[in-house]
């Protein structure tokens, strides 16, 4: 027996010297750097409301989701029409979800086409004029346009978090809130109107080709022909700082975009030492490209982005490889942040600011005050009442008490998890729960010293009766704290953690560390009357 007190000595101490090692990191800014070779150095990180960040809520125009699948749809339906031979009038997208399609020429030869290409637009309406031309209406099939933006919301999502994955956000909170909200949380973000401008751009990549052969003067007067569209490329005076639009008549039809991206890197050109993107195309995406400036050479090839030219180039040559370059006299961050948004890839929609909150460092720091304070109250009371009631025995329970808010935090440490306000509420409850099951085994050991038992007998019978109460209690709480992590949200999640693992620490210390000491003072010590 003896020699089980001191292997278990060996293990609690091993146990409890790890974890101040965790801590440490958080406790000591700077440490030895053998220290950090071998010992995890996380520190505990704090959440938004304890060191201040941002707070948004997005809202993600998943309509505009089905208007540009739509507007592929109405564009790959022309060129259809048009390789197929099928004569067409008007090819034109309507509302949100709709194709106003006038075709003549052989019926069983369009209807095969819309039939076998284009089964999920379905006949509105339909009427044959005089001349034989058809004139219908198509709308998205219903559940089509469901699936559409729901996948857009998902890959916003998405899209968004590799975003602030990549710009370096430590511990970001972003979840989906109802059916096209996205929560997003930064705590110790230092630039909000940076990463308001990286979250919310829609980053599409287009490659157009520039309509060499139409009139740009006429076209900016509203005469724009057919098939043609109107983009300008922001130009930045260097001297004076001045912004000027230079308008381009492009093709509408987009040859490539950005779906095709493999990576997105910042470069220096080796002239004037100005940073420009270096593309980096897929397996398909270099094939496509290939292509595209094979048949085109000599011609200019717009780069979009968000529907602003960055630049035109003249094709000189078919261009192997998958590679490509976007110019435009950025500066450093600007072209950082570009390159993080194209590798992320573009947003299926456009999202809009509802709601935003940025809470200052200040604050932050009130908060960690405040909840310091709650927690050596509220310890501060419970050791007083222990040692008041319980005596030695209420000792005890406080050593107890202050190994599970070491280990909580050296949990924390370990698992890189986020300290919130809530999650420091959760602490205080979780003392509680600590002082509650030393309560349940020391009311236990008084019942059998009452029976006339020796302080050893009562002792075994006090943790052995006990032990079955404290498992059942803890273990459904543990359950709750794990539904609310998983279903929560920021605030929720933090309370959920801490509760969870006092919980954990709170029945490794209650029924092995406390039994350790018992057992020492009955087998060691040999003491014939416990102060309980």
């Amino acid at each position: 027996m003896l020699k089980s007190l001191k292997w278990r000595l060996i293990l609690y101490a091993a146990i409890t010297l790890f974890a101040i090692l965790l801590i440490l990191p958080t406790v000591i800014p700077l440490l030895p750097s053998w220290y950090t070779k071998i010992i995890p150095t996380e520190k505990i990180h704090l959440g938004l409301d304890l060191q201040g960040g941002m707070h948004l809520v997005l809202e993600a125009e998943a309509d505009k989701a089905v208007e540009s699948y739509v507007e592929r749809i109405k564009n790959n339906l022309k060129d259809d029409l048009k390789d197929r031979g099928i004569p067409a009038g008007k090819v034109e997208r309507e509302k949100r979800d709709q194709i106003i399609l006038e075709v003549s020429g052989e019926k069983e030869k369009w209807e095969r086409l819309l039939r076998e290409r284009y089964s999920i637009m379905q006949e509105l309406s339909s009427s044959e004029s005089s001349g034989g031309i058809w004139k219908m209406v198509l709308v998205l099939d219903s559940k089509q346009a469901d699936q559409i933006k729901k996948s857009a919301i998902d890959q916003a999502l998405e899209t968004i978090r590799n975003r602030i994955d990549q710009f370096g956000v430590s511990e970001p909170e972003i979840t989906l809130q109802g059916t096209d909200r996205i929560l997003i949380q930064l705590p110790g973000i230092k630039d909000p109107q940076r990463a308001k401008s990286l979250i919310g751009r829609t980053a599409l990549l287009e490659f157009k080709l520039v309509d060499e052969e139409g009139d740009l003067e006429t076209a900016l007067k509203g005469n724009i022909p057919e098939g043609d569209v109107i983009l300008y490329q922001r130009v930045v005076d260097p001297k004076t700082g001045g912004v000027r639009k230079v308008p381009y008549l492009l093709k509408e039809k987009t040859l490539m975009t950005g779906e095709v991206l493999k990576d997105a890197r910042v470069a220096l050109e080796s002239q004037f030492h100005e940073p420009y993107i270096a593309l980096e195309f897929d397996d398909i995406g270099a094939k496509l490209f290939e292509q595209i400036t094979g048949a085109n050479v000599k011609k200019r090839l717009a780069i979009i982005l968000d529907d602003t030219v960055y630049s035109a180039p003249v094709i000189q040559e078919r261009i192997p490889g998958g590679r490509a370059q976007i110019t435009g006299r950025f500066t450093t961050d600007e072209a950082n942040e570009l390159a993080i948004v194209l590798r992320a890839g573009a947003l299926p929609a456009p999202v809009k600011i509802i709601e935003e909150r940025t809470v200052g460092p200040s604050l932050g720091q009130d908060s960690i005050r405040t909840g310091i304070i709650s927690v050596l109250i509220s310890a501060g009371l419970v050791v007083l009442f222990m040692i008041f009631y319980y005596r030695v025995a209420g000792g005890i329970a406080d050593v107890a008490l202050i190994l599970n808010t070491i280990f909580v935090f050296a949990a924390l440490a370990l698992l890189r998890a986020t300290l919130t306000l809530p999650g420091i509420a959760g602490l205080v409850l979780s003392i509680g729960m600590a002082v509650d099951a030393n309560i349940l085994i020391h009311e236990r050991i008084k019942e059998e010293l009452r029976w006339g038992k020796t302080p050893r007998a009562a002792i075994d019978q006090g943790y052995h009766r006990a032990f079955t109460t404290i498992i059942d209690s803890n273990v459904t709480t543990l359950i709750a704290a794990l539904f609310l992590y998983q279903f929560g949200t920021g605030p929720v999640r933090g309370f959920a953690v801490t509760v969870f693992w006092g919980i954990v620490a709170n029945i490794f210390t209650a029924v092995f560390v406390t039994r350790w000491i018992f057992d020492y003072l009955t087998l060691k010590v040999k003491v014939k009357k416990l102060s309980i």
